[in-house]
């Protein structure tokens, strides 16, 4: 019998669900919702009741009867730092998504929708690899100021998705394999998988690594310090340009990679140099990991959207492609990624971790 599954990945400004018997995709709708309907909510939890009447509407809609569900997985939260998985919704982890255990964000609702639809119907809900998944090996954890370490944040679901995709279309296992994983979207996550555990990885979100679409990744800190000291800008101006104005959008006044693309082949000088630079700094974020490996790198894995650039994976694999043969996986099936997660529970290929 084929497991049936209601997956929910809630975003800022819309919901996105998708049906699944097993591994396949029977329908996915993105559920928009406006600006002014969101604005109504005083916090991301208090739209848990707003979110759900649209999700259960158009299953309605779709005649799909909602008692046919043999599990729901949503999207992950801002938990507590826990190792990768699939894991139980339980009231413990419910809790801590409701309070926003390390801040308020869309994703948050992913668990607490799933629990509640699941527990309406008697069937278990999990969430799969949340962004806050953390498995770094102590010595990745210093930056060389005491007070500020390094922190996991990355795109924890994909990463670990595509690890265990090319270890399942090529007969190994993901947990004997050594990978540098690359994934590159609205922010960049360089990870080094070792045998099953992402022992470091650049943070995709303030800091780390090369810079992206929206976010300047690391900068020079003695400049920085400067800037937040010159009067000129307020904290949150400052975390702006870092996060959502910085890279391509400062550079290139774009957050489209095929915008870009667009200048540097209509013979946009500034728009080819920013492209290269951006290739040069994901590149030493891949040698980088290949060092955290000692060199012994099974396989790079190259994915998110950026990845259906030839001329980006091309730059990549020329000044990368030494270290290993590379693999591309263009884009981010985030969807079938929570499916495929509560799908190894429930066929009893692995436990659900308990929070």
């Amino acid at each position: 019998m084929a497991i049936k599954s209601l997956i929910i990945n809630p975003g800022s400004t819309s919901t996105k669900i998708g049906v699944f018997e097993d591994e396949t995709l029977l329908f996915e709708e993105t559920l928009r919702h406006s600006t002014e309907e969101i604005a109504q909510y005083a916090s991301i939890v208090d739209q848990k009741d707003f979110r759900k009447d649209i999700i259960l509407n158009f299953l309605k809609e779709k005649d799909v009867d909602i008692n046919s569900f043999d599990m729901i997985v949503g999207r992950g939260g801002m938990l507590k730092p826990i190792p990768g998985g699939t894991y139980a919704v339980t009231d413990d982890l419910l809790e801590d998504l409701k309070i926003g255990r390390q801040g308020q964000h869309a994703s948050n609702l992913g668990g607490i929708l799933a629990r509640e639809i699941g527990d309406s119907i008697g069937v278990p809900s999990f969430i799969v690899d949340p962004v806050v998944v953390d498995e770094l090996m102590p010595s990745s954890r210093y930056s060389g100021i005491p007070e500020l370490p390094r922190t996991s944040v990355f795109h924890a679901l994909n990463q670990k998705a595509v690890a265990k995709r090319y270890a399942k279309e090529n007969n190994l296992k993901y947990e004997d394999l050594n990978l540098v994983v690359v994934h590159m979207g609205g922010g960049v996550s360089v990870g080094a998988h070792d045998h099953g555990q992402v022992v470091d990885v650049f943070n995709a979100l303030d800091g780390d690594g090369a810079f992206s679409p929206e976010r300047a990744g690391a900068v020079p800190t003695g400049g920085l310090i400067k800037l937040c000291f010159s009067g000129k800008y307020t904290e949150k101006e400052i975390y702006k340009m870092a996060v959502g104005n910085g890279g391509f959008n400062a550079y290139c006044g774009t957050n489209d990679m095929r915008d870009v693309e667009k200048m540097v082949n209509n013979g946009d000088a500034k728009a080819k140099e920013v492209r290269d630079a951006f290739i040069q700094q994901v590149a030493k974020n891949m040698g980088a990991m290949a060092t955290v490996l000692k060199g012994k790198v099974d396989q790079i894995i190259i994915t998110g959207g950026i990845a259906y650039d030839k001329g980006v994976v091309a730059g990549l694999t020329e000044r990368a492609g030494f270290i290993a043969p590379i693999t591309v996986y263009p884009g981010e099936d985030e969807l079938l990624a929570l499916a495929q997660g509560g799908l190894r529970v429930m066929n009893k290929e692995e436990d659900a971790k308990q929070y």
